[in-house]
């Protein structure tokens, strides 16, 4: 019986072609929405993982001044190396603690020259940053406190300055500064943030100092925790060393700021999947869309084939068997408009992906989540017209003109 029905919603969808078409294009616009929607979501939010993982695992960054309204960070003191030396030496449970001083520099090599990010540090700061060398070696401690001319250089720099051309060994004019190049960065890429994390020259922090800046400055500090420490307790100790150190009282605000690269990343991820659920929440209205179309078809459906009810009721069949046929034609349009938004949304997500240089993250739970909707869909709004169906009375559906 299950077979002849199927059979019989099959015919009355093949007798219908474009109405058939043109009603399951809703749930096909709609479950390939929601697909395409969360595909798309859930890549982005692993792009951003794997941006932010680029930043380096486990550090906190220390910056002088706070951000928000009604603060500001241009009249807080920056730090200087005693300020470096007491982190190293009091604070337990990490890697290192690398001092930055930062600024945009000409940096000219022949007859190319680009505008760059120079920073000035120690070797230190490859091991916060969980950066290896393509090249050359990191800084000896003898060069840092000499203050020696000399440089890293990351890949964008490389690529821009010197082509295929071997590097280490040459010199470059970083500034006013000639300097050797003693190293090369692997490629890390974009940040999470859109900045090109290899178009970077590093420098020795005393060199950069003495010959760049001008000053004693420390902008920002690096710190490494080691794996297993808890992230947290080092950002409370780092918190309290710097209020000793920079005379703050109890109660009040402090004039730095410690942030966790893992409450970043935590902040970011959470912020896209918020996003991406939200998409999949709006592409989802257009599968109810879709349902009230189907409805709409299936009760126009029903007042055409009057006469045909009349007859099947009137020669024995039951209400039961009427509703059965009726309803099945709504799943069968519904599951079929499912597959073809499966396929479409996947096909999408993937172009998409692409397109965008994000990974294309299926997620099976979403394609069972979409389809299985899609046959909700085709029940729910199927079975009200169905069940009209089934009740007319064979006497009034027979006279139906």
């Amino acid at each position: 019986m299950f077979y002849e029905t199927l059979k019989l919603a099959v015919q009355a969808i093949r007798r219908n072609a474009l109405r058939s078409f043109l009603t399951l294009l809703g749930i096909v616009i709609g479950v390939c929405a929601v697909i395409a929607m969360v595909t798309i979501g859930n890549g982005t939010t692993a792009k951003v993982k794997e941006q932010m993982a680029k930043l380096g695992t486990n550090v906190l960054f220390v910056r002088p001044g706070q951000w928000g309204p009604g603060r500001s960070s241009a009249t807080a003191k920056p730090f200087d190396a005693r300020d470096i030396a007491e982190l190293r030496a009091q604070l337990r449970g990490v890697k290192a603690v690398a001092p930055l001083a930062q600024q945009a520099t000409t940096v000219i090599y022949g007859n190319e020259s680009r505008s760059v990010g120079t920073i000035g540090t120690d070797a230190s700061y490859v091991v916060t940053q969980d950066w290896d060398f393509a090249e050359g070696r990191n800084f000896l401690d003898s060069e840092t406190r000499s203050g020696q001319a000399v440089c890293i250089v990351g890949q964008t720099v490389h690529e821009k300055l010197f082509g295929r051309a071997e590097a280490v060994g040459r010199r470059i004019r970083v500034s006013n500064v000639s300097c050797e190049v003693i190293g090369i960065l692997e490629e890390k890429g974009e940040t999470g943030f859109g900045s090109d994390r290899d178009d970077v020259v590093l420098m020795p922090l005393r060199t950069y100092q003495r010959r760049i800046a001008g000053n004693t400055d420390i902008n920002n500090i690096n710190v490494s925790a080691m794996d297993g420490v808890d992230t947290s307790k080092v950002q409370a100790d780092i918190e309290r060393l710097l209020r000793e150190r920079r005379g703050i009282s109890a109660g009040k605000e402090d004039d730095f700021r410690v942030a966790d690269m893992k409450q970043i990343a935590d902040t970011q991820t959470a912020t896209t999947g918020v996003l991406t659920m939200l998409l999949g929440a709006v592409a989802g209205v257009s599968l109810l869309v879709g349902g009230i179309g189907i409805m709409n078809i299936m009760l126009v459906s029903v007042t055409e084939r009057t006469r045909e009810i009349g007859i099947r009721l009137a020669i024995g069949a039951q209400e039961g068997q009427v509703l059965m046929q009726f309803l099945v034609e709504a799943v069968v349009l519904s599951l079929l408009g499912g597959t073809i938004g499966v396929a479409l949304g996947l096909g999408l997500a993937s172009a998409a992906s692409a397109g965008m240089d994000i990974p294309f993250v299926f997620d099976p739970g979403i394609v069972l989540i979409a389809f299985a909707f899609s046959a909700l869909i085709g029940i729910v709004f199927g079975y009200f017209p169905a069940r009209r169906a089934a009740q007319l009375n064979p006497i009034d559906a027979l006279r139906h003109e």
